[in-house]
């Protein structure tokens, strides 16, 4: 029998409190949490992060493992890998959940690696079948979802941001806090960040948009992104776009969304001169209601939205843009 029960999901912080993703990722291991009969355990890497503590019982947690210690206070890899390793080893969960974001993807292969387990990447379902962990994720470009499951302990797996809900706080809940050493001393050190440039952007991240208006290479150019600008700004969104305009510098690539950009799962996402490629695709599938505009009735990005307008954005989008303003004003 396995020596590995419970769930344990390695959070992540933003500024004084959990990130988003972390939140997420408490919610559905509560629930897997309950299917197995089991506890929940919030693993929290960093330096001062004991409030963080209350925060994760507070959002599911039965208990919460602090790994505190000067030197994770800023993201390294070699050194969060081994206080993550030492919170594992302690609790020994069978089922561990990191965030599909940048420190997600470096630390979760690593420790799979390094514990002789395998980790899935990017799911967007989590279930529990014959007390085992079945993990879902998109394939062939977001063209089709597969399930994965693993004989092997723990169970490793990072989920995509907004696949699953976060719960709502409840200050009243109590839990249990516990404390790791995450014994840094000695460890190599083959990676070090020299500097970090925090980029500085106006309005809604992407990432946290519930609307997104993303333009494609029909737009033409800058001009053309104004007025998706605009039209963002009427809806309290963000403003994306699929790798052609990116590449021809009409917008940063922080707003490329796709395979090799952002993967992103807003509540509304408003495809404009966008043809529709798998790998734009894989990037928005998430969202949950798609509304395309193109001249083209044959692209691709119809067989995907839930509503579609066929014809030149130029003509199309002023009067959408009018109509919305007379129902926001």
């Amino acid at each position: 029998m396995s020596d590995y029960s419970g769930v344990a999901v390695i959070c992540e912080r933003n500024g004084d409190s959990l990130a988003q993703i972390s939140a997420e990722g408490l919610g559905i291991g509560r629930q897997l949490a309950d299917t197995l009969g089991a506890k929940l355990t919030a693993v929290i890497p960093g330096s001062g992060v004991a409030a963080l503590g209350h925060e994760a019982i507070a959002l599911g947690a039965d208990v919460a493992c602090l790994v505190d210690d000067p030197a994770l206070a800023s993201y390294e890899t070699d050194a969060c890998v081994q206080a993550v390793m030492r919170a594992v080893d302690a609790v020994k969960p069978a089922i561990v959940i990191f965030g599909q974001t940048d420190t997600g993807r470096d630390l979760a292969p690593r420790l799979a690696f390094r514990l002789g387990t395998s980790a899935t990447l990017d799911c967007v379902n989590l279930a529990i079948e014959n007390g085992r962990l079945l993990a879902t994720k998109p394939v062939y470009g977001g063209n089709a979802l597969a399930v994965y499951t693993t004989e092997t302990d723990p169970q490793i797996v990072t989920i995509r941001s907004k696949a699953f809900a976060g719960p709502a706080p409840d200050a009243a809940r109590t839990g249990e806090t516990i404390t790791v050493v995450a014994a840094l001393d000695g460890i190599p050190v083959r990676t070090k960040t020299t500097d970090r440039i925090i980029e500085e952007a106006e309005g809604i991240r992407l990432e946290d948009a519930a609307v997104v208006v993303a333009g494609g290479r029909g737009i033409g150019g800058e001009d053309g992104f104004k007025q998706l600008h605009e039209l963002a700004t009427a809806l309290h969104g963000a403003v994306g776009a699929s790798r052609p305009p990116c590449d021809n510098g009409w917008v940063p690539d922080t707003a490329q969304v796709g395979l090799t950009g952002k993967i992103i799962a807003p509540d509304l996402y408003i495809a404009v001169a966008i043809s529709g490629s798998s790998q734009h695709l894989s990037g928005c599938s998430g969202a949950r209601t798609i509304v395309a505009i193109n001249k083209d009735k044959e692209a691709n990005i119809f067989r995907h939205a839930r509503y579609g307008a066929v014809g030149d954005w130029k003509q199309i989008l002023p009067a959408f843009m009018k109509k919305v303003g007379e129902l926001v004003s």
